[in-house]
Order: structure tokens, then sequence, then C-alpha cells
């Protein structure tokens, strides 16, 4: 699905990512997530992308999880938005996505986390993500510390680890052209459709 002249952006979405996952040489759902303090400081990092629900409205969205004591863990918590931004270098395209989080349900997380690697799973208890370590030697005593605790038995979910789900409400495709003349589509959600808008490169 080359052309960007479709009604549904989760279907050009799904079309564009099984095209990267073909191309991409590493993490071809890898995205960089945007977030901002209440006073509106914004920040970004590169998350990867661990789901697709692709209906319009509050049901849908893009999914990613994280430790909500982290930086954009807090930040998600305290502004509830949040843009996306997907580059795939080999395809020259990027899909743009904003709209409000919200969080997975119980269930959901639980069900995610128990497919992780193991080491993963100790690892997110181990990790008190983003804040001051003092020495790589610290990290490596944790995940002894939790490897021991949960030597037998499933590793549970960490209360503070959690998934969280961007809502579509803006959805923008790019396209490399010739000479800077690139295709630039929008998909706006009015709560009813979707509206489409080409943009000037």
């Amino acid at each position: 699905m080359s052309s960007l002249e479709v009604a549904d952006p989760f279907a050009l979405f799904d079309a564009w990512m099984k095209e990267a996952e073909k191309t991409e040489p590493n993490d071809a759902n890898a995205v960089a997530l945007a977030t901002a303090t209440p006073d509106a400081a914004p920040s970004v990092r590169m998350v990867l992308l661990k789901g697709v629900i692709p209906q319009p409205g509050p049901d849908g969205g893009f999914v990613i999880y994280t430790n909500m004591e982290s930086r954009k863990g807090q930040e998600l918590a305290a502004n509830p938005r949040a843009a996306l931004c997907f580059h795939w270098k080999s395809l020259r395209r990027q899909i743009r996505v904003e709209g409000p989080v919200v969080p997975v349900t119980e269930a959901e997380a639980d069900a995610y986390f128990q497919s992780r690697a193991r080491d993963s799973r100790i690892g997110a208890w181990a990790s008190s993500q983003s804040r001051p370590l003092e020495s790589r030697l610290e990290l490596e005593k944790r995940i002894a510390q939790f490897a021991a605790r949960y030597a037998i038995g499933p590793v549970p979910r960490p209360p503070y680890w959690t998934g969280q789900r961007v809502v579509a409400k803006r959805v923008e495709f790019w396209r490399d052209r010739p000479f800077r003349l690139h295709d630039r589509v929008v998909y706006t959600w009015d709560d009813t459709q979707w509206q489409t808008q080409r943009l000037y490169p």
C-alpha cells in the first residue's frame, strides 16, 4: 500500500510497518516518544512500540510500556499527552502520531510482562529507572538480589511497571520526494470520522 490516498490511517501504518520490518536493519518498531512536564518543558527519547489497536477513538492507539516512576512515566502521569515519531531511513518515510495517553488494563500489562524474557522481567525490578546510579556494580548487585528473590516460579509484574496507549487524534504520513518536494498527508479524528488533508512539504 504505497498510496497515501486511503481512508484509514491504521491500515496505512500497518502496511508501512510491514515494509519497514523487511528493510530496517534493527528495530523497525523503534519510535521517538515526546512527553512534556505540566509547565510544558518537552523531553524525547527512543522506545519500542509494543502494540497497535487499529481503531479510532478512545479505544484504539499505539502502546508502549515503561516504569511509571521513570522520567517519562512521571511526565505522562502529570501531563497525559504525547507524540510519537517513526522514522524509517531505509524507506525514507516518517509517521507522526499525536494524542492523549491512557493506561492499558492490568490484564494487558500482566500479559505483556509475562511475554518478556525472564532476565528482562528481573531487570524491571532491579532498575530504578532514570534515578542516579552510583556504579554499574550497584545495578549488578540489584539484579542478583532480585534474581535470587524470584529464582523459583513466575516473576510478577512490578506495580509501577505498565503500559500506556497513545490515542491517535492526529496522524501524519511523510514520504521523501526529490528536491524536498515531499508528500505529506495528515489524518485528524473529529470524534466521528477521519478527516484527511494534504500539506505543503
